[in-house]
């Protein structure tokens, strides 16, 4: 909802034109309106790249994991799904023939266990997920194995597509737990994917560096949790939304360690072999990695309301990649575009404004806003006659004479540009214009004439 886009605190910046009306059109504060299904989704354009543009997304999203992780050319080669995969254990394509065969016939009769990931099988799985939600103070859960005999009945329900009443008192939390923990261990691959399994233990061996540049011991949780975050945004679709769902009721699992003793860590021992192990593989495989991918696991529920939302840049790139601007390809990018604009500041002080380019360009932005707002507009009037529609026309109103206002203040004479820049500026940016400059050692006061004499001044 728009509320919760709001709290997020990762708005990205607007343009401000044709961004900032809609969205000021869009985000209503008043109470009535509320309550109304409105979604404002700050990855709405992330999702819409990723869609609609499958390979620019992905090529964004890599350019950013390798900015943070060290991946040589195979092993990035083997995230990209290009070369075949080499992972301890044996598990990997070949090895993996026969029980994806024997998964594709299993699938063919509708059977849930054993077979490729897909949102019908989520959907089934689901129904466990949120049993054990309201059942999350029982001692050991996940730990303590059920009864066979009636994680068999479930299993035969799952499987066949059958909606279960767990609330019944037939089942109980243990049995639930562990037909849970069940179907993860029985998916072709690990919920993260083969592929994803060397940026893990890259990720790992993230580490903060002192005063002098020197890599310490302390892992660095901010690089960490970014890193994660943009390996889940190319994780295919139906893992990524078990993978939310999973760790999301480990996260709650653990917030109850005080009744059902089990920790973080004590989750990543029992679901690290299921979400990160490549299949097949086991703790002598893996040697001194098992340390890193259990810990992952519990790094993971522990941040696990932060890992599924697109780092900020990457909102941003996808936003102005809609909007008709230069996409930037990382985040050094947004931060050198962000520099070029203070350089340019201080360049405006010893040369003279090209006035008739400013006016085009600020031209060009009201026309942009202009059509996106007569979009919008001509949609609130196909709407049927509702409250909700009342309120948005009026909303409307409110909006058009902004606008009309804005317009008068974006155009004014050519001599009194500079001038009416200067009063727009902030008092950090008038400090950064003004600093160093011998020609310009005003006062505050001197830039508050009054409304009347403006146009004799000079910039």
């Amino acid at each position: 909802m728009a509320t919760e886009a709001q709290s997020e605190g990762e708005v990205p910046a607007r343009e401000p034109g044709r961004s900032e009306a809609i969205c000021n059109f869009v985000i209503c504060n008043d109470s009535s309106l509320q309550s109304q299904p409105i979604i404002f989704n700050p990855d709405f354009f992330v999702e819409k790249l990723r869609h609609e543009k499958p390979e620019v997304f992905t090529e964004l999203v890599v350019s950013n994991i390798t900015r943070l992780i060290d991946l040589p050319g195979t092993e990035l080669a083997q995230l990209m799904g290009e070369v075949d995969l080499k992972l301890p254990g044996g598990a990997g394509p070949a090895s993996g023939f026969f029980r994806s065969l024997m998964s594709l016939k299993r699938k063919e009769k509708g059977v849930v266990f054993g077979s490729p990931l897909t949102e019908e099988g989520i959907a089934q799985i689901y129904q466990l997920i949120e049993y054990l939600h309201k059942n999350l103070r029982v001692e050991g859960l996940f730990r303590v194995p059920g009864n066979s005999v009636r994680q068999q009945i479930l299993r035969d329900a799952l499987n066949n597509g059958t909606d279960i009443d767990l609330e019944s008192g037939e089942f109980h939390s243990n049995d639930v737990a562990t037909l849970l923990k069940m179907f993860l261990g029985e998916l072709p691959e690990p919920l993260l994917t083969h592929k994803h399994f060397h940026a893990h233990l890259k990720i790992a061996d993230l580490m903060q560096f002192d005063d002098k540049g020197n890599k310490t011991n302390v892992p660095d949780k901010e690089r960490q949790i970014e890193a994660l975050q943009l390996l889940f945004l190319i994780l295919p679709p139906p893992n990524r939304n078990l993978l939310k769902l999973l760790l999301d009721l480990l996260y709650q699992t653990a917030k109850k360690q005080d009744k059902n003793k089990m920790s973080a860590h004590n989750l990543a021992l029992m679901f690290a072999p299921h979400v990160l192990w490549p299949k097949n593989a086991t703790a002598n495989d893996l040697q001194e990695n098992i340390s890193k991918l259990n810990d992952g696991m519990a790094f993971m529920i522990k941040h696990s309301q932060k890992l599924f939302k697109a780092p900020a840049y990457i909102r941003e790139c996808a936003r102005l990649h809609y909007l008709g601007s230069r996409t930037q390809a990382s985040k050094d990018d947004l931060d050198l575009i962000a520099s070029c604009h203070t350089r340019s500041f201080q360049l405006a002080r010893s040369q003279k404004w090209n006035r008739v380019d400013f006016c085009s360009h600020q031209e060009e932005t009201q026309q942009r806003t202009e059509e996106a707002l007569r979009e919008l507009f001509q949609h609130v009037h196909n709407m049927p006659e509702s409250a909700k529609k009342k309120q948005l026309i009026r909303q409307r109103k409110v909006l058009g004479n902004q606008m009309m206002s804005e317009k008068k203040n974006n155009y004014p004479p050519p001599d009194s540009v500079a001038i009416g820049e200067l009063k727009r500026a902030s008092k950090e940016n008038m400090n950064l214009l003004f600093s160093g400059s011998p020609a310009v050692l005003m006062t505050p006061t001197r830039l508050k004439w009054p409304e009347g004499k403006k146009e004799g001044k000079k910039a």
